[in-house]
């Protein structure tokens, strides 16, 4: 049986990715800040899929936290084979209403998470030969709106940089980019949700299946909806100067600043 880890396990795609992953019968390294939450979804799915599900706090807006998760993710006696960096977040409000304590937490877990353990992830990966590492990220990545959406292009952009360096070593890198998905996330931002579209939400159960379809396509990026891909679409051909302003106008009414 193979190992996956995935931070924020507890909520949302996460969580998603948790249900999935042990339907399929993989064990799980469960990471989150929330030991009791954590405690208790391992529980629920060894005792309905019958795999091993191990629980690691950690918060990875803190070094400590990155390195108790890169420390496992580099474990050569117990390997993990698929890593999901999920964990996230985001801040209410523009920039510069936005503390700049809070702007760099966000890329600390965005950005500097992602990166410490990709790394180490894959270095264990591409010895054994195979692997697989998922990143998740938004298609705020790609239009011009504030840190949250320049954190997740970092992440994009990371992620294709690394999958196209470590090809042909068995080691597969995916950058997956959902839109809105029904989660904790806007409520932990304190955003409300009333007024986004309905057609606009996605499921995160099947946001999940075509995510690892994409993996196992061998695809460094997913964007796992037909609906979002015709609205990334549209984005590549609309002017940047457009685009900006009316991104700046649909963030500040529906999305994370």
């Amino acid at each position: 049986m193979t190992t996956a880890l995935i931070t924020g396990s507890t909520a949302g795609i996460g969580a998603a990715f948790a249900r999935r992953l042990a339907a399929d019968g993989h064990n799980l390294v469960l990471v989150a800040r929330d030991t009791k939450r954590l405690q208790e979804q391992a529980t629920e799915l060894h005792d309905r899929h019958g795999i091993e599900a191990e629980v690691l706090t950690a918060d990875l807006a803190t070094d400590e936290g990155i390195e108790t998760v890169a420390a496992r993710v580099s474990d050569r006696k117990n390997p993990v084979d698929l890593l999901v960096n999920n964990a996230g977040f985001g801040n209410k409000g523009r920039f510069l209403d936005v503390s700049m304590a809070d702007e760099l937490k966000m890329l600390k877990v965005h950005c500097e998470a992602v990166l410490r353990l990709t790394a180490a992830a894959t270095e264990a990966m591409r010895e054994r030969g195979r692997g697989g590492v998922v990143n998740v990220a938004s298609v705020a990545a790609f239009v011009p709106r504030g840190t949250y959406g320049a954190s997740k292009a970092w992440v994009v952009q990371f992620t294709q940089g690394a999958a196209k360096d470590l090809a042909g070593s068995g080691v597969r890198l995916m950058a997956l980019c959902p839109g809105f998905v029904r989660t904790e996330f806007h409520q932990r931002a304190g955003m409300g949700t009333d007024n986004i579209p309905g057609w606009m939400w996605l499921d995160a159960d099947k946001l999940v299946a075509a995510a690892l379809g994409d993996l196992a396509r061998g695809k460094s990026l997913s964007i796992p909806d037909p609906r979002y891909k015709v609205l990334m679409g549209l984005v590549k051909v609309t002017p940047r100067g457009l685009l900006g302003g009316i991104s700046s106008r649909t963030g500040r009414k529906y999305g994370p600043q």
